[in-house]
């Protein structure tokens, strides 16, 4: 009796030592884990950028790569943001940068000067939404798009339509600077929570600058390979060119107005430029130029006729009218034409409206210059061509 009353006295703290004892895991628990490095959130301010694209003439744009993917994008004032599909975004990104997140596949475009960037990485499915009508593209690729209904038109830059914009998952609006011009749009399609890229190529004074661009579009497409690779054969069919001297035959680059006046391109312009990397002298020189962002400055024709009438080469830009096709329809434009070298000797040409869309046509812009200036145009032009007498 002594031993059971004794058992009853010992029984809690027994009880109290079995609680206390870690209980053995059993085989079918889950080990304790913990949260992978690759997983974890990283901090904004953590992100190391040892990486930067390569670029040989383009200014208007920088990219740097961190280890974990990111990408940082600073085009003028503005940075962005690329996260990597299917990577988490940093914590504590600060406000002021533009979050776009891969993959991009519904874009909204109102920079048209972008398309034939996705159009030579095989990426124009990427946009599905335009800013400019069917009939406005000189891009087959956009035009057929448009019309078999995979790209649709949103509205122009200053007026677009948010609810199909929002209705189609809009992944980021590309917007050229006339955004600048209605701010309040930029604000309304970043309050729907659309990511606004604005693209500033057209700001880059050297030709190969600007076609150099391809390489952003190859970041944000995931095709930076693709794009790369286009780019140095493009530069491996102009170096023959590159490396010649100039032939100093001039050449003039102009439309007329329908008030008569002359625009011309400022002696800075990347087309000035191209002139002259294809071995002609861009005329006219020395003029005094408006301050302002413009590329181009209208003149008076008698300045104009003045300052190059002995020019060796006239090239009319047609990018606005209807393409010409003989001397006479220029001369008719302002007779003091027919007083000018170029007229008289019917080394005369005109550009092709596809021209300005397709920004990676200064590549062929320069051969096509070139073959004027060194074959007098007897080779094969791509958007050049001789106006008839």
């Amino acid at each position: 009796m002594k031993g059971w009353k004794l058992f009853a006295l010992l029984l809690p703290a027994l009880l109290l030592c079995a609680c206390g004892q870690k209980e053995p895991a059993r085989e079918n628990s889950p080990p304790e884990t913990t949260v992978p490095v690759e997983e974890r959130v990283p901090l904004w301010s953590d992100l190391r950028w040892d990486g930067r694209l390569e670029l040989d003439y383009a200014e208007g744009y920088t990219v740097d790569f961190s280890p974990e993917g990111y990408a940082r994008i600073s085009i003028d004032q503005e940075t962005y943001l690329l996260v990597p599909e299917p990577g988490q975004l940093p914590a504590e990104v600060p406000e002021e940068v533009t979050v776009l997140r891969q993959p991009l596949e519904n874009i909204y475009l109102q920079a048209t000067a972008a398309m034939d960037c996705f159009r030579q990485l095989d990426a124009i499915d990427a946009v599905t939404m335009s800013g400019t009508q069917a009939e406005g593209w000189y891009i087959p690729e956009a035009r057929e798009a448009m019309e078999a209904g995979r790209m649709v038109y949103a509205g122009k830059y200053s007026a677009p339509d948010y609810e199909l914009i929002a209705d189609h998952g809009c992944d980021m609006a590309l917007e050229s600077t006339m955004i600048y011009h209605t701010p309040e749009v930029k604000e309304q399609l970043e309050r729907l929570g659309i990511p606004v890229l604005v693209e500033r190529s057209s700001y880059e004074s050297h030709p190969l600058g600007r076609m150099e661009w391809i390489k952003l579009y190859g970041v944000l497409t995931g095709k930076l390979e693709e794009a790369e690779a286009y780019y140095d054969a493009q530069l491996e069919r102009l170096a023959p060119i590159l490396e010649q001297e100039s032939t100093g035959r001039t050449v003039a680059f102009f439309s007329i107005t329908s008030n008569g006046s002359v625009t011309v391109r400022k002696a800075g312009d990347y087309i000035a430029k191209a002139i002259d990397l294809a071995g002609g002298v861009y005329v006219p020189q020395g003029l005094a130029e408006e301050e302002n962002a413009l590329s181009t400055m209208n003149i008076q024709m008698e300045t104009f006729y003045n300052e190059v009438r002995d020019a060796d080469v006239l090239i009319y830009n047609s990018a606005i009218e209807a393409d010409l096709e003989t001397i006479g329809q220029l001369v008719a434009k302002s007779e003091a034409l027919a007083d000018f070298k170029a007229v008289q000797n019917g080394d005369v040409w005109c550009t092709g409206k596809s021209m300005f869309q397709e920004s990676q046509s200064v590549g062929e812009m320069i051969l096509d210059i070139h073959c004027i200036l060194a074959e007098q145009g007897e080779g094969p032009m791509t958007y050049l061509y001789r106006l008839s007498q």
